[in-house]
């Protein structure tokens, strides 16, 4: 194959198929997903202008949308279907990181050690605040799956920036309005909910038109080492599928 003639196949035939990069695109979304939840999602940050208005904005958007680009990249290169295996790893990992979390937490501490205050504040969401960010991410990477791999056939393969975008506005605004209402409303008045939600999902779209270029780099070399250019033509869409 060479690596370097691409082959315009349906999602199917890539059955059996060696992937040479499939395995480490699936590591970086995960990895980049699970310490953007530990480091950022927790955490409300704010600018102030030079109005004197203060700027509220999720700490988790300096690099949380890394995990959407790759996204994007997983269903452009290799399609919907390992998209979705990737998606349910991202879940699962999420569900698992949660768990732990409350466990060691949990766990009493040494006498000799004075880190139990900081580790909880770290560690130990709000309950909903964890629940609010697993769902919204299943529901958001998979809107956005879905969204770009439905475009990619309707624009033939061109214009990749039109389905990378298009698929991050509506991904990422079914992630803002799942996780800040259910992660903050009753504890936020309604007006800092709204203007969190809408803060979150412009930044994310404007990280998706930024690193726009990063994109078709990653995707032209990907395409050119696999050799495919993948269609999902008769791809089952449901999210409750492990096949691919």
């Amino acid at each position: 194959m060479g690596g370097e003639q691409i082959q315009s196949v349906d999602a199917g035939a890539l059955a059996g198929r060696p992937l040479r990069h499939f395995d480490f695109v699936m590591a970086a979304f995960v990895a980049i997903l699970l310490l953007s939840n530990v480091i950022g999602a927790g955490k409300i940050a704010a600018i102030t202008l030079p109005s004197g208005t203060e700027w509220a904005f999720g700490a988790g958007i300096l690099f949380f949308p890394l995990s959407y680009v790759i996204g994007d990249v997983l269903t452009e290169v290799y399609g919907y279907a390992r998209a979705r295996r990737c998606i349910w790893a991202g879940f699962c990992g999420l569900i698992f990181m949660a768990v732990m979390s409350l466990v060691v937490v949990a766990l009493p501490p040494s006498s000799g050690w004075q880190g139990q205050a900081a580790y909880e504040q770290i560690f130990g969401q709000v309950p909903r605040i964890v629940l609010a960010s697993i769902i919204a991410f299943w529901a958001g990477e998979f809107v956005n799956s879905y969204v770009l791999a439905r475009m990619k056939i309707m624009t033939k393969g061109r214009m990749l920036w039109t389905r990378t975008i298009g698929s991050t506005v509506a991904g990422q605004g079914v992630d803002s309005l799942i996780f800040y209402p259910v992660a903050f409303l009753g504890v936020m008045d309604l007006a800092t909910v709204v203007e969190l939600g809408l803060t979150q999902w412009g930044l994310k779209v404007a990280w998706e038109v930024i690193l726009t270029p990063v994109t078709y780099a990653v995707v032209g070399w990907l395409k050119r080492r696999e050799g495919v250019d993948v269609y999902d033509e008769a791809t089952d869409f449901t999210p409750f599928r492990a096949k691919v």
